[in-house]
């Protein structure tokens, strides 16, 4: 058996490798090399050591990196990879309970329906279901469904039950009808024979608990494992992580303080400071040397983050070029601040010879992305807003899995009810209520009332009113029966006759058919690479599918993105945007020190996103909150050394006064100003030119623009600086772009 060669990784890797027995914890900076060390971790074990595939466990924490992970492994090992499980924790935690959640059905005692066919609900699924326990409760408040969803997800990522929650959170507004309606929740997920994204963690949590030969056999299993991105781990995914571990002890976990920055969904920068009390005698190794970034952004990111307690100790260092400065732009306003993007975008295209696919635009609120649509959109500069609509949250998407998820759980009355009246059949609310009730009082699932209505002896007016439905489903039941996986999907689609429906030749209509014919290329692809698979399981693979997992660096666009969405992804050159009190860092009345902590490790995470640029921006004024206001400039500025004031001084004035005093530090960072951001370095212009770009663009020429249409200068007052006029566009008001950027072409004549 030929060995795998460790001379690939550095001397810490390799340390951190050579441990095999007992727990490990390897603390690994960003860009460290941290997925080349677990694969070559487990491909020594396989190669070198002899371990059996089937005895290695590999979480991670988004199904890209797992399917990076398996393609590395496969590379280094071969077919051997096929038997190691390389998932994300949810993943694997679907894969226990498909085979054994119908233990917790006959022992919990309740009215669920749990088997291995359960139905995952998305967010938008658990929302409105939270929704319909509402008002079965009767309980009517604002907004109070998106409230509820957040204590929901608390709770289950702390492993509280309702009542338990309620006992360590008297202090919460209205806890008492919080609690109530998470009872009513689960037991609504009972009946409906569903789990929801936390439950996943939960449920596995209770079956290993609850049943010890199960958790033995999971024990002996997962003789090693490891796991990446340890800091994300939450309490429940933690204490998963402990029992799997408590026979062999061998646990190798690959994480980064520093970049802990999901406490808002429950991940605990504890799990990584507190290792050492759950495995007695682990060893520690830290990863310092980073192979992204240039050694001027690493000195920005190392100043930072110093400025934090909760960490161990460690200075990353690249072997990478020194680099250039990073730059520093103090904008008037927001869309100041987006106009000198979007030129530094073009000017790079242009004249350095990179493509829209190496930027990110990074903000702390996806709502900051506005300004920087709009002046992408003046300047034809291709971008789309990473984390914004998922291609699964699209209305005929969500239709087609519902269908998938009835077929397959007909306890599922959340996507019966949505896809009963699809197309439309003249099924009302009333009608579905009806529907609901009746198979409640006949103990049956509203799929079954349908497909065995005469057995029911329904009203002649449902059963009239039903009779296309039940068509349908008779059908498709047949199909479901009778055809593999993805000739059902293919057969579904033809049934339900989509192209009947979008018919039209808007572009919407053209859209909704092209996401269509997606999903189905998505099945066929799935299908065709494990043929063995059930309906459910191709289920289960989209659901689970994170934001990050529909990434594609093949894509020729700027990525528009909050800073949380691109974490593990890495880009030639980074903007981060926004970089005010308030905004970022957030800073509230009631923010605790760790508050402003996992803030500074979110720009840390911004920062070291960058490999050979960044630019760093801020604005004097901002509408923000409802209004224009004047923002302090953020700490962040003088901890990173970007700016010479001192905290004191620098907090003490406003706005209006600080920003006009901006100084770059000299040794990292030069600075912009709003007179030379437009202009090439190589470039002078002199009154002559500016006299001749005067008349060129003169007062009252048309132009025309690929998006706007047919617009007349207004104003061309300071060309010569900055190279900008104002266009008035009939359609869509006035703009203010740049003559050598924007894609504008003149008109001969005068208006």
């Amino acid at each position: 058996m030929e060995k795998i060669n460790l001379a690939q990784l550095n001397p810490s890797q390799q340390s951190a490798l050579e441990k095999i027995d007992g727990a490990v914890m390897v603390l690994a900076g960003a860009g460290s090399g941290k997925t080349r060390l677990i694969t070559y971790r487990i491909a020594h074990l396989i190669k070198n050591l002899s371990v059996s595939p089937e005895n290695i466990l590999a979480i991670t924490f988004t199904n890209k990196a797992s399917n990076e992970m398996k393609n590395r492994l496969f590379s280094l090992v071969g077919d051997e990879a096929e038997d190691i499980w390389i998932s994300t924790f949810h993943s694997m935690c679907v894969r226990i309970l498909r085979r054994h959640i119908s233990s917790l059905k006959s022992s919990n005692g309740t009215n669920s329906n749990f088997d291995s066919n359960f139905s995952i609900y998305t967010d938008t699924e658990k929302e409105k279901s939270i929704k319909n326990v509402l008002k079965s409760l009767n309980i009517e408040k604002d907004n109070f469904a998106g409230k509820v969803g957040y204590h929901i997800s608390r709770a289950k990522n702390a492993n509280l039950s309702p009542w338990d929650y309620q006992k360590e959170n008297l202090d919460i507004p209205e806890i008492e009808d919080i609690t109530k309606v998470y009872s009513a929740y689960q037991s609504f997920l009972g009946s409906n024979n569903a789990l929801d994204f936390d439950d996943l963690l939960t449920k596995t949590y209770k079956l290993f608990i609850e049943f010890p030969e199960i958790l033995k056999r999971y024990q002996n299993k997962f003789m090693y494992i490891h796991i990446d991105e340890f800091q994300d781990t939450n309490h429940i995914q933690y204490e998963i992580s402990r029992l799997l571990a408590k026979e062999y002890k061998n646990i190798f976990v690959v994480g980064d303080e520093d970049q802990c920055i999901y406490s808002w969904r429950g991940a605990s920068i504890k799990n990584i400071l507190d290792f050492k009390k759950d495995f007695a005698n682990f060893q520690m190794f830290r990863l310092e040397q980073n192979y992204r970034s240039t050694k001027q952004i690493l000195t920005l990111a190392n100043k930072l983050i110093k400025n934090n307690q909760l960490r161990n100790e460690k200075t990353l260092w690249t072997e990478n070029d020194i680099g250039l400065k990073g730059q520093f732009y103090n904008a008037q306003n927001e869309f100041d601040e987006a106009e000198f993007v979007a030129i530094q975008i073009k000017n790079l295209v242009k004249d350095h010879g990179f493509s829209l696919s190496d930027f990110a635009v990074l903000s702390r609120l996806n709502a900051m992305s506005a300004p920087f649509e709009e002046k992408f959109l003046n300047y034809n500069i291709p971008y789309r807003v990473f984390g914004g609509n998922k291609f699964f949250d699209r209305v005929e998407i969500k239709i087609l899995t519902s269908y998938l998820k009835m077929l397959t759980n007909p306890y599922d009355s959340t996507s019966f009810s949505r896809i009963i009246n699809f197309p439309k059949r003249g099924i009302g609310e009333a009608t579905i209520s009806s529907i609901l009730e009746l198979s409640e009082f006949h103990n049956t699932t509203p799929y079954n009332l349908i497909l065995n209505s005469d057995e029911y002896m329904l009203d002649a007016t449902l059963e009239r009113k039903i009779k296309p439905f039940k068509d349908v489903v008779k059908k498709l039941d047949d199909d479901y029966q009778n055809l593999s996986g993805y000739k059902f999907i293919e057969s579904l689609v033809k049934t339900i006759d989509f192209k009947s429906i979008y018919s039209t030749d808007s572009e919407e209509d053209m859209s909704r058919l092209l996401n269509i014919d997606n999903f189905l290329n998505m099945a066929q692809e799935y299908f065709k690479n494990d043929p063995k698979s059930t309906v459910s399981e191709f289920l289960q693979s989209i659901t689970l599918v994170t934001d990050m997992d529909s990434y594609d660096d093949t894509s020729n666009t700027v990525t528009l993105a909050t800073i949380h969405s691109v974490k593990g992804l890495e880009f030639r050159c980074v903007f981060i945007v926004g970089l005010e009190e308030r905004l970022f860092p957030i800073v509230r009345m009631n923010s605790s020190s760790n508050d402003l902590e996992e803030e500074r490790r979110l720009m840390f995470v911004a920062i070291t996103r960058a490999k050979e640029r960044l630019y760093i921006t801020n604005s004097k004024s901002r509408f923000v909150y409802g209004k224009r206001d004047y923002l302090l400039p953020s700490r962040f500025l003088v901890e990173c050394g970007i700016v010479e004031e001192k905290k004191k001084d620098f907090f003490a004035q406003p706005a209006e006064s600080t920003s006009s005093s901006f100084r770059a530090v000299n040794s990292n960072f030069s600075s912009f100003s709003k007179k030379s951001f437009a202009i090439n370095k190589n470039e002078n212009i002199s009154n002559s030119s500016g006299n001749i770009l005067s008349k060129k663009y003169a007062v009252g020429l048309k132009v025309s623009h690929p998006k706007f249409g047919i617009g007349i200068i207004s104003s061309n007052q300071g060309i010569a600086v900055t190279k900008c006029v104002s266009i008035n566009f009939a359609d869509f008001g006035t703009k203010t772009l740049s003559v050598e950027y924007a894609p504008i072409t003149l008109f001969e004549e005068k208006n």
